[in-house]
């Protein structure tokens, strides 16, 4: 059945998917920091910090979902692509699991005024700080993943099925 907007099967979407967490889980850390920046609007952009970090997690497992889908479908395996897709895959797997924590750790923090009412404005304001340090640092590990995903479509050619 001919459509006029195809959507790819789930072995196919990865492409279209991969972007998401990436600019989410990167656009983030800004959030968190103008929020330190600009603290009469503390609260709006905290709480925006943490949807992005929310749709970007989910868009993780989403892309690693996909990309588990479409890793399955390549064909004229090499060692070298093999080995370039296990790799990507490992380090997927990682960043998910990392931000999943991040995610739910930066809920917790959010939570903590609520559970402790005596918590000074600046312990929460360190307590953030060492959260961004720790949120950057992971970025480095998401920017990691997608470096070694475009290293198998640029460098090997390895495509995902888009079009069925």
């Amino acid at each position: 059945m001919a459509s006029w907007l195809p959507i790819p099967a789930w072995d196919g979407l990865h492409p279209l998917i991969v972007h998401f967490p990436i600019a989410l889980l990167l656009v983030a850390p800004l959030f968190l920091l103008l929020g330190l920046v600009l603290p009469k609007k503390w609260e709006g952009f905290r709480l925006s910090a943490l949807l992005l970090m929310l749709l970007g997690t989910i868009a993780a497992w989403i892309a690693v979902s996909t990309g588990e889908a479409a890793g399955q479908m390549v064909t004229d395996l090499t060692p070298e692509i093999s080995k370039a897709i296990q790799e990507h895959a490992e380090w997927g797997g990682n960043t998910r699991l990392i931000f999943s924590g991040l995610t739910l750790l930066y809920a917790l923090l959010l939570a903590l005024p609520l559970w402790f009412k005596s918590l000074s404005c600046r312990a929460l304001t360190v307590l953030h700080l060492v959260f961004l340090v720790i949120f950057g640092a992971s970025c480095l590990v998401l920017a990691r993943t997608g470096h070694l995903g475009g290293r198998l479509v640029h460098a090997f050619g390895v495509h995902a099925m888009v079009d069925k």
